[in-house]
């Protein structure tokens, strides 16, 4: 483990997804498809040696030595890594390009989940391997966050932080930033790494007792916990476990709306229990009022339809707004199968704009989710909440709490800044689309898709679904860099050209 801890991060993410080439390699020979067994086996076997030999090479450096450091390392493995992922898919499919494997593989590692290729164009091995990419960069971010982000104070701490974002150490990781970033990152690794694969055991297991095929329970368990959203057979709608499979999966998607749900390592001493956690209960409450207000909405509409008395239709309409709008907001964007029920009960097709608005407000902070954070919303809640007793009471001081004081005085400003950065980024993607030709509508789609990791949006929010695969060559990159700059945030690229950060 020490020798590990001295290696590059990049290096030592690169000798790790190698060796993970293993597993579709033994898939697809059990299953006789010997070109991607092939395939998966030699690429496993030549990243495996050209890692242990650069490792060679660069033993003597020393790696690894501040959290900004590792911080630009965390950002090259998702520009860098993906081409290295690319290589035994598109030797793999065959009748692709190296492009398009490469936008898959970015698109999987982030997590967004937005695919190229039809789910009967790949084989069992091509589909494993793009879910296990997913929940690698799923695996990533959870250990990044505690290792690297929460020392940083970013990636959503810097909203209840005491020292300014990139480069003070939130009271929560003090004790941790005092020894070697390197030891950090290993003792973070240790301690989560269980609990992400043992929860995705654990879900996968429960779903092959629901009916799933193996390789359908695996894929959806794997993108449960990472919220990729990636599926075999496009989502548990079309699993044969039916309505029991998607009860297994709502349960786990929890997991992606406060980081409390699975561990407490970066709270620090005044964040609240899980009952009292302002990102849970804020993340329950939207999942909630939404479902609410769409059956309400389909009751009333239901009358001109004459559906009123058909109670069974109602129970399955507002069961596929539960599902569907907490699956969004956890930025998954699996689709529930009586989500249509609700429009056919209704007689009103259900508006893609409430899918947007769910993954823009995102999950929680240090989680797989995307989007702004539920941590930053909250912090706007009580800025607006506190304005509006001002006007009533101005010489009122408040409600006390340290958390409280911290969002009230600098942790509503620093969540105001990234949302408009989060907005300024929205219009200039969109732009960009437009350049290549795409509508207003899709690049809109597009965009929110990509900035919020959430791929699944591109086919359930768009009226008419862009087919990724006949983007020009321009439009993919683009795409590409939406989700990379999704997935580690404007606020974490403007700390790595700050030049006062690399004074450590």
């Amino acid at each position: 483990m020490r020798a590990l801890t001295r290696m590059p991060l990049i290096l030592l993410l690169t000798g790790l997804a190698s060796a993970s080439m293993i597993l579709p390699a033994a898939v697809a020979l059990a299953e006789e498809e010997f070109h991607d067994a092939r395939s998966f086996f030699y690429s496993a076997l030549v990243g495996m040696v050209v890692t242990a030999l650069v490792a060679i090479a660069q033993a003597t450096r020393p790696h690894n030595r501040s959290a900004s450091r590792q911080l630009f390392a965390l950002m090259a493995a998702f520009v860098l890594l993906p081409a290295v992922l690319a290589v035994p898919f598109h030797e793999a499919v065959r009748t692709t390009t190296f492009l398009n494997a490469f936008v898959e593989m970015i698109s999987s590692l982030t997590t967004t989940g937005a695919t190229l290729f039809a789910p009967d164009r790949l084989s069992s091995s091509e589909h494993l391997w793009r879910a296990q990419v997913g929940w690698m960069g799923g695996l990533l971010m959870w250990v990044a966050a505690a290792a690297i982000l929460a020392p940083l104070t970013l990636g959503g701490f810097e909203v209840t932080a005491r020292g300014e974002p990139g480069q003070s150490v939130d009271a929560g990781a003090a004790r941790r930033d005092l020894s070697d970033p390197a030891q950090r990152l290993s003792a973070s690794a240790r301690l989560l790494v269980p609990i992400y694969a043992g929860l995705t055991l654990a879900l996968w297991i429960m779903l092959l007792l629901a009916g799933d095929p193996p390789l359908v329970a695996l894929s959806h368990a794997m993108s449960t916990m990472a919220t990729s959203g990636i599926s075999p057979i496009g989502g548990p709608m079309q699993a044969p476990s039916g309505l029991a499979g998607e009860m297994i999966v709502f349960c786990f998607l929890f997991f992606a709306l406060s980081r409390l749900t699975f561990s407490g390592d970066t709270g620090g001493s005044h964040r609240p229990g899980l009952g009292q956690d302002p990102e849970f209960r804020m993340g329950i409450v939207i999942a909630a009022m939404v479902p609410a207000v769409l059956f309400l909405r389909h009751w009333i509409a239901a009358f001109e339809v004459g559906e009123e008395q058909n109670w069974l239709l109602g129970l399955r309409a507002l069961w596929g707004g539960v599902f569907t709008a907490l699956s969004f907001l956890s930025t998954t964007g699996f689709v529930s199968a009586d989500w249509a029920e609700a429009r056919g009960w209704s007689g009103l097709p259900t508006p893609g704009l409430i899918l947007m608005g769910l993954a823009i407000v995102g999950g929680g902070v240090a989680t797989t989710a995307g989007g702004v954070k539920l941590l930053r919303i909250y912090a706007l809640y009580l800025a607006g909440k506190r304005e509006l007793e001002r006007l009533v009471h101005p010489s009122s001081v408040g409600r006390s709490g340290v958390m409280a004081r911290r969002i009230r005085r600098q942790g509503a400003f620093i969540a105001w800044v990234f949302f408009m950065l989060f907005a300024m980024s929205i219009a200039a993607f969109s732009l960009i689309f437009g350049l290549f030709g795409i509508d207003f509508e899709n690049a809109m789609v597009l965009t929110i898709a990509g900035l919020t990791n959430c791929g699944p949006l591109i086919f359930a929010a768009a009226e008419q679904p862009v087919d990724l695969a006949a983007l020009t060559a321009g439009a993919k990159l683009t795409i590409c860099a939406a989700m990379v700059l999704g997935r580690l945030e404007l606020l974490a690229i403007i700390v790595l050209l700050t030049p006062d950060i690399w004074r450590d």
